[in-house]
């Protein structure tokens, strides 16, 4: 009777991953920046990286130590997916580690970033009008101590007791696909990355004319002036401290005083019924003068200050103030609560100040609430005891009342919803409409690529290497993965949009659930379950591969991709069982 063997692979969605940048062109790339060495044998360096960047984004996990294993499943795909692969051994922890400590090289990243970025706005034609700016930090559970890029800073996680990584990203709207990305220590502030960062897009990018759009850290005359000099425009908006503060009140209060507010509305369709515009903003612009020496250079421009109404932000802001005030004014009697059994009073006034006002600055209340304070006497009177004679002592407690002082609170309430936009940009290229819909628009989809980076499907946060260049690398290998997420996004997003059409049967429990914007994590979950089986018959081999379901084929096609990206492996000369 004849042996029968039978190797089965979990294929899943790995085709169509190297596929994806095989069209993006991340090997190809990467090899002619790093030409191979000539005793390194298996795989390039840059058909290493798509190997390993396919196990990231397919399983959801960047651990060095776990990729040899994970090949050595896959031997069979890999070796007719990737040019080269001569096993498992090409992605052992020293190998990965070298390419962390190649992409960790300035040099090397700076002609990737921009060679790759070229290659991505030709091939896919990106919209090359708008660069959004924004920097993250990442909590990392490692010493500070003779780290180059881990210190101790201000987290945006909210874990100021652990070291943090700083990550700027400048990417393309609309949905933010990376073009350039900085890793520098977590103590470093944001305002001198700006420029650098442009200075670096430029190179990728038209190097004028486009609009960069950031928060208000990029409101640094210096950077502005920057933007400015490199013929190009910002869009930002102002912080809410010292003059520009003194300035949006002011503002604020001319606009409002006015019997006829002269305001431009701007609307946004509904996502519900596009015959029903929504109001989302009204605003009014000026124009003032600014100027900046650059060295001895003088710089002269002249910015467009558009003062905004926000609906959504003022009640979100009303919202948050009267629930400040609750818990400042529950917070506030607290101090001074009935005597009784282990109920701490105060005896002194300037104790009870101190904490007033300290209650006052935490939940920005300050002056917003009246409190008086009480001086209550009572006297005790104490009986003879032996040697001791009678005595009346007096106990002193301060008792505070707590009242709103209703003409400041509406006052603060008028400033609720405005914020003050700047901008060089020219109204003909950019309306006060449009500029409240690019500013808002891109932000959400900034913010999901650092969501994706920390979180899943890349998982930065926690990292698990310790060395500097491993840890910059992997940053920026993490990057990599970023691209071919959003990337894939736009290619679907465009291609449903073009055929007027919508995807279903992504929603595990909700086969019907109709999408044009599905994310690229649920468009990779669609090919989970494809197998490639090998059945050996005595040295006959059959190979099959699971028949594609019509929404499998129908991804393929919206990505440009041919079903034999996965017929193919059928065809493919077996390693030996």
């Amino acid at each position: 009777m004849s042996e029968v063997k039978v190797q089965t692979e979990q294929v899943n969605d790995i085709p169509l991953l190297i596929k994806q940048q095989e069209k993006m062109g991340i090997a190809e790339i990467l090899d002619q920046i790093v030409p191979q060495h000539g005793n390194r044998k298996g795989l390039s360096l840059g058909q290493m990286i798509v190997g390993w960047l396919s196990y990231i984004l397919s399983e959801s996990d960047h651990r060095l130590s776990f990729v040899e294993e994970w090949a050595a499943r896959q031997s069979n795909s890999l070796n007719c997916l990737l040019p080269g692969y001569s096993g498992s051994q090409d992605f052992t922890d020293d190998r990965l580690g070298d390419g962390l400590r190649v992409l960790s090289d300035d040099t090397v990243w700076e002609a990737l970033e921009s060679q790759l970025g070229k290659r991505l706005i030709r091939i896919y034609q990106l919209p090359t009008k708008v660069g959004r700016v924004d920097t993250t930090t990442v909590s990392l559970y490692h010493q500070a101590d003779g780290s180059a890029i881990v210190a101790e800073g201000f987290s945006k996680d909210h874990r100021p007791d652990l070291a943090q990584l700083k990550v700027l990203l400048l990417a393309l709207d609309p949905l933010a696909i990376p073009m350039v990305t900085m890793v520098v220590s977590g103590n470093r502030a944001d305002d001198g990355l700006y420029l650098p960062a442009i200075e670096a897009a430029r190179q990728t990018l038209p190097s004028t004319g486009m609009l960069y759009v950031g928060d208000s850290k990029m409101e640094a005359l210096a950077t502005r002036a920057g933007i400015v000099q490199s013929g190009n425009y910002y869009l930002v908006p102002l912080s809410q401290k010292g003059e520009q503060s003194e300035l949006l009140t002011t503002r604020v209060a001319a606009v409002l005083d006015q019997k006829e507010m002269d305001l431009v509305s701007v609307y946004q369709l509904s996502s519900t019924n596009d015959n029903e515009p929504k109001l989302i903003a009204q605003g009014q612009e000026t124009i003032r003068e600014q100027s900046y020496f650059n060295g001895d250079e003088l710089c002269q421009w002249s910015e467009r200050l558009m003062l905004v109404y926000s609906p959504t932000l003022a009640q979100s802001g009303y919202r948050g103030l009267e629930k400040r005030l609750q818990k400042a004014a529950a917070k506030l009697l607290a101090l001074t609560p009935e005597p009784g059994r282990g109920k701490k009073q105060f005896s002194e006034l300037a104790p009870l100040q101190q904490a007033v006002e300290a209650i006052q600055k935490r939940y920005k209340v300050t002056g917003l609430l009246d409190v008086t304070f009480e001086k209550q006497v009572t006297e005790r009177h104490i009986r003879a005891y032996r040697d001791r004679p009678a005595r009346t002592e007096q106990i002193v407690r301060f008792q505070l009342r707590v009242a709103r002082r209703e003409e400041a609170i509406t006052e603060a309430f008028r400033q609720f919803g405005w914020r003050l936009y700047a901008t060089n940009a020219p109204e003909e290229l950019l309306s006060l409409p449009d500029a409240v819909r690019v500013y808002r628009g891109g932000v959400p989809t900034i913010e999901h690529d650092f969501s994706r980076l920390k979180g899943r499907p890349l998982g930065l946060r926690p990292a698990f290497v310790h060395r500097d260049d491993h840890l910059k690398g992997l940053v920026r290998l993490l990057s990599l993965a970023l691209r071919i997420l959003t990337l894939t996004e736009f290619v679907v997003h465009r291609s449903l949009k073009e055929n007027d059409e919508t995807l279903t049967g992504l929603y595990p429990g909700n086969p019907t659930k109709a999408t044009n914007k599905p994310t690229t994590e649920r468009l990779l979950r669609a090919f989970k379950g494809i197998t490639l089986s090998i059945i050996d018959l005595s040295g006959q081999h059959i190979q099959h591969v699971s028949p594609l379901s019509p929404l499998q084929r129908r991804i393929l096609q919206l990505l440009r991709f041919d079903d034999s990206i996965y017929s193919e492996l059928a065809d493919l000369q077996p390693i030996p069982i």
